[in-house]
């Protein structure tokens, strides 16, 4: 026979907003946490505040993150990610999945190696592909 478990968990509200930061922080393209104003942002350096993270927590689990992505990144994709990435951390940590996942992007920024792909223009010396067909030249 296996013996039941009867025993209790408690999780404090500093641990599960640790598990869903650091969650969030491990997909590719989130920065990480927008809002806040300046005061809000200080406390959060600091550990007394948390912009960008609002959990409730009662008969229902609901998250309200605040993202800053990568400029040039799929914003949507990234979303996606962010969700399964905290519906993982959760339901393995935890066993519990959270009821309500809000994502907002507050803002884009700019990561050093990843500049924007500009579309390649024809330099004045080279003929075009217009040229090219004009021709009448076989052009592979």
């Amino acid at each position: 026979m296996t013996a039941q478990p009867t025993g209790r968990s408690l999780v404090t509200k500093r641990a599960l907003r640790d598990l869903v930061r650091s969650a969030v922080l491990s997909v590719y393209g989130v920065s990480g946490f927008a809002g806040g104003r300046a005061a809000g942002r200080l406390l959060g350096k600091i550990g007394l505040a948390h912009p960008g993270l609002k959990l409730r927590l009662g008969d229902t689990l609901d998250l309200e993150l605040n993202l800053t992505v990568a400029y040039g990144l799929p914003v949507a994709e990234v979303a996606r990610q962010v969700e399964a990435a905290v519906r993982y951390t959760l339901r393995h940590a935890l066993d519990r999945e959270p009821d309500t996942i809000s994502i907002r992007i507050g803002r884009l920024r700019h990561e050093h190696g990843l500049a924007p792909v500009a579309p390649a223009q024809p330099q004045p010396d080279e003929p075009g592909t217009n040229e090219l067909a004009a021709s009448g030249t076989d052009v592979a």
